[in-house]
C-alpha cells in the first residue's frame, strides 16, 4: 500500500499584478508543483480595497488572519510590517519584480520634480508609492517641500488624477502605461525592488523551493514578456489591451538575498523619515 506524500503548502496573500506576475507564471506552468510545493493564492486580488490602515489591507489582512503564508510588497514595507505586524513575519528575500514607480500628471504646468515644491502628490501610505515617491523627490526638493497626501490603491489614485481630484500621482504599471495612453506626462521615475513576507512557521527548504520556483517563473517573463501582459493589465483590462503595456516600466530578475549593509541603508533612511520606530536590527526581520 503506498503511502501519501504531503507537499508543503504555501497560501499568497496577492499583491497587484505587476509585482506578482511571477507567481501567476509559476502556477501556469507548474514550477510549484516540480519543487513539490502546494503553492496558491489565499484569495483574488481586489484592486478597490483600500485604506490608510496598512492592516485592513487585503495582503496584510489574509496573512495577519493566517489565511495566507506570505506575500510581496516594497522592500521598506516588508521591514514595516514585519516590525509592526501582530503575527511574526521575516523578510525571507527580495522579489523578482524590479517596477517603476511614476510620477505622473496632466497637468501642463508641472514639468519637472521641482514643479512639485508643496505640491500634493497621491500616494498609498506605507506602500511603494509613498516611499519612492519621497525619495525620487528628496533628490531635487528640500524635504519640508515635499508633500505626500493619502489616496488609497493604485485604482484611486488613477481615478483621483482623472477626475482632476488631484495635480500627480505616483503610480505603477498598468496605471503607467493607461495614463499614457490617455494623454498623461511623466515627470519622474524610479525602480525598486520589493520584500518577500513569510511566516517564519515554513520550512526553510520550502522557501528555498518556493524561490527556484518564482525565479525560474521570472526567466520565462524575461524571455517573452509579450506572453504574460494580460495578466498585469487584469485590473484596467478594459481599458487597456496587453499589448497596449509597454515594455520598460518593470522587469523581472532572480530574487536577492538582503544583506546587513543594505538593511541598514534602508531601515535608517526610513527612521530619518520617522517611518519607524523600531530600534531592530537585520537578525530581527529578516531572514
Amino acid at each position: 500500500m503506498s503511502e501519501t506524500i504531503t507537499r508543503p503548502t504555501l497560501r499568497i496573500a496577492p499583491n497587484s499584478p505587476v509585482f506578482d506576475l511571477p507567481i501567476h507564471v509559476a502556477l501556469e506552468h507548474g514550477l510549484f508543483a516540480k519543487e513539490g510545493l502546494d503553492v496558491a493564492f489565499a484569495d483574488t486580488y481586489d484592486a478597490n480595497i483600500s485604506s490608510a490602515d496598512a492592516f485592513v489591507r487585503q495582503k496584510e489582512a489574509l496573512y495577519e488572519s493566517g489565511s495566507a503564508s506570505a506575500y510581496n510588497l516594497c522592500e521598506w514595507a516588508g521591514f514595516d510590517r514585519s516590525e509592526r505586524g501582530q503575527r511574526r513575519s521575516v523578510v525571507a528575500s527580495l522579489r523578482p519584480a524590479v517596477a517603476a514607480q511614476a510620477l505622473v500628471t496632466f497637468d501642463s504646468a508641472l514639468r519637472e520634480p521641482h514643479d512639485l515644491a508643496k505640491v500634493p502628490v497621491a500616494i498609498n501610505d506605507r506602500t511603494g508609492s509613498h516611499y519612492t515617491a519621497l525619495q525620487l523627490l528628496e533628490g531635487t526638493l528640500e524635504r519640508s517641500e515635499i508633500v505626500v497626501e493619502h489616496l488609497g490603491s493604485p485604482l484611486a489614485r488613477y481615478e483621483a488624477l482623472k477626475s482632476g481630484k488631484v495635480r500627480v500621482a505616483m503610480v505603477m504599471e498598468p496605471y503607467i502605461s493607461l495614463l499614457l495612453k490617455e494623454g498623461a506626462h511623466l515627470i519622474g521615475v524610479i525602480f525598486y525592488r520589493g520584500s518577500q513576507v513569510i511566516s517564519p512557521e515554513l520550512p526553510p527548504e520550502a522557501v528555498t523551493a518556493y524561490t527556484r520556483a518564482v525565479d525560474a517563473a521570472a526567466a520565462l517573463i524575461t524571455q517573452d514578456f509579450a506572453r504574460y501582459k494580460h495578466y498585469i493589465v487584469q485590473p484596467v483590462r478594459d481599458r487597456l489591451k496587453p499589448e497596449e503595456l509597454a515594455n520598460h516600466f518593470v522587469h523581472y530578475a532572480p530574487s536577492r538575498p538582503v544583506d546587513p549593509a543594505r538593511f541598514s541603508q534602508t531601515y535608517s533612511w526610513m527612521k530619518s523619515w520617522g517611518l519607524t520606530d523600531g530600534q531592530n536590527d537585520f537578525g530581527t526581520l529578516v531572514v
